[in-house]
């Protein structure tokens, strides 16, 4: 397994790998890997002859009193994760590296970035894009894995990707939960006990409308506010927002026809929490 921190060695590696057909999968991270990276990696590894795996923690899609010097960070653990499944190449470049002197682009999604989480965190999608953008021309991947609990995420990127013409595929992955339901997140180690067992809170919340839906509930309304009275029975989690919106463009929708996204974000302590579910066309698979 190769280690590289600069750009120019880690595109003519990649390029070679290229050069003699092999396919290159990409999974971008910001470290402190967990079981939901783990599983980004083999569907990458089962579908490409070659992984990269970025650690980066991007400083552009934080802002100003988010948590990104006490962003979770474990260097050693995460290379013997790699090793340990076979990835080819860790990109690990610093921020100097990727934002060097004088760095004055910016890139971003209008619309899909501004709704959901974008409304409390204006600039992250942005950061997120702008990064990914960058990290897309330096691995030059044929696809790239993304893990559905951050959905808004991956369709900003999709949207990205699609209208850039950029020449790489985007695959999503399902949720990886803890046994009782937590979604995987590196947040996650900031919890303490209390609030631990109180984030059990939003899948929850989220599992009750997703039954309704799964009984014929078509109002939308009715499946986030199921969310919110479920999330209000927790003293320790306060809720930021639900919603259902279109897969299509993230707008907002009143009754379930299409794919749809039902999304939520809850604060536990100062914890910051998200998950969801799509469900898809009436009378489609479950």
């Amino acid at each position: 397994m190769d280690i590289l921190t600069s750009v120019a060695p880690t595109q003519s590696l990649t390029a070679s790998w290229r050069r003699e057909g092999l396919r290159v999968g990409f999974v971008p991270t910001m470290g402190y890997l967990h079981a939901g990276h783990e599983s980004l990696i083999r569907a990458a590894a089962a579908e490409n002859d070659r992984v990269v795996v970025s650690i980066f923690v991007n400083p552009t899609q934080f802002g100003p009193n988010e948590d990104l010097e006490a962003y979770p960070r474990d260097w050693e653990r995460d290379r013997g994760i790699c090793r340990s499944l076979g990835v080819s190449l860790i990109f690990a470049p610093d921020a100097g590296e990727m934002y060097p002197g004088g760095f004055a682009t910016k890139v971003g999604v209008r619309g899909l970035s501004e709704v959901l989480c974008g409304r409390s965190r204006p600039i992250h999608f942005d950061g997120v894009c702008l990064v990914c953008l960058k990290l897309f021309n330096v691995v030059g991947p044929d696809a790239a894995y993304f893990g559905l609990k951050d959905a808004q995420q991956y369709f900003v990127l999709a949207r990205m990707v699609k209208d850039l013409n950029l020449n790489l595929t985007l695959r999503p992955c399902p949720i990886v939960r803890e046994p009782d339901g937590l979604a995987m997140s590196s947040r996650n180690a900031y919890l303490s006990g209390p609030e631990r067992k109180a984030a059990l809170i939003l899948s929850s919340a989220l599992n009750k409308a997703r039954e309704a839906a799964e009984g014929g509930e078509r109002e939308a309304s009715r499946l986030t506010g199921l969310v919110s009275e479920v999330v209000a029975t927790e003293p320790l989690a306060r809720l930021e927002y639900a919603q259902a919106v279109s897969t299509d463009d993230l707008s907002e929708v009143s009754e379930i026809s299409g794919e749809v996204l039902v999304a939520a974000a809850v604060w536990v302590g100062k914890t910051r929490l998200i998950d969801n579910f799509i469900l898809p066309p009436v009378g489609g698979a479950g």
